[in-house]
């Protein structure tokens, strides 16, 4: 890895991490450094049970001091959690990589603070304090955001609807041919799984493609 980082997450797929790519190296320029590698993953920084591959050969990279500036679009790009993030820069600290942030890049300015002798320390509080506000908002937001996927959504008579009244999940397979064909091969004496197996099990989907119904269906067919 070069000793400049940019690091691009967005969380899903659907995001294009280009608006971020373009800001940082806006802010490269006005570090003036040159020379950088861009390392972008689409992963989620809040959920404790998601691996982010490219992060943690960051880390390790910052561990063994070949990374010397580490540069996000956004300070949640990191962690959307206040610890964690306030955990992360005093990691890098005791590695001496810097961390920069498109829109957090007043904290720069408490390097620059010009504090009597003595009371330099007040520096490193003032950017701490920063950060646990920053990652407190960084928490909230994602806290919201699951809030409001999961008030979207209703129960109605066992079934899982959104807010408009819509299905949500797989829609089920409905064929009175499909049906009537696993009841009389269930009543030949056949098992579950050589009618799922049975060349007249199929249906098509909306796209004309011939599929096999799940196992599940079989069972919730001769259950009717």
């Amino acid at each position: 890895m070069k000793k400049t980082i940019i690091y691009l997450r967005t969380s899903t797929e659907e995001q294009n991490p280009e608006n971020q790519l373009k800001d940082c190296e806006e802010l490269i320029k006005k570090l003036s450094i040159f020379d950088y590698e861009v390392i972008e993953e689409k992963q989620s920084a809040f959920k404790d049970n998601v691996k982010r591959v490219r992060f943690e050969e960051i880390k390790k990279a910052i561990q063994k001091q070949q990374i010397k500036n580490l540069i996000v679009w956004d300070l949640d790009r990191l962690y959307r959690n206040r610890q964690k993030l306030l955990d992360f820069f005093n990691f890098c600290k005791v590695h001496n990589c810097k961390i920069f942030s498109v829109r957090q890049e007043f904290l720069n300015a408490f390097d620059n603070l010009n504090l009597p002798q003595g009371f330099e320390f007040l520096a490193e509080m003032y950017r701490n304090n920063f950060l646990h506000f920053l990652g407190w908002i960084a928490e909230e937001e994602s806290r919201k955001k699951s809030e409001r996927v999961k008030s979207a959504v209703r129960k109605d008579t066992g079934i899982t609807k959104s807010y408009k009244g819509n299905k949500w999940g797989r829609k089920s397979i409905s064929s009175k041919r499909l049906k009537e064909k696993v009841k009389e091969l269930r009543g030949q004496g056949l098992s579950f799984r050589e009618i799922l197996r049975h060349e007249e099990i199929y249906y098509y989907d909306k796209n004309k493609n011939r599929k096999k119904p799940s196992l599940a269906t079989i069972h919730i067919y001769l259950k009717d």
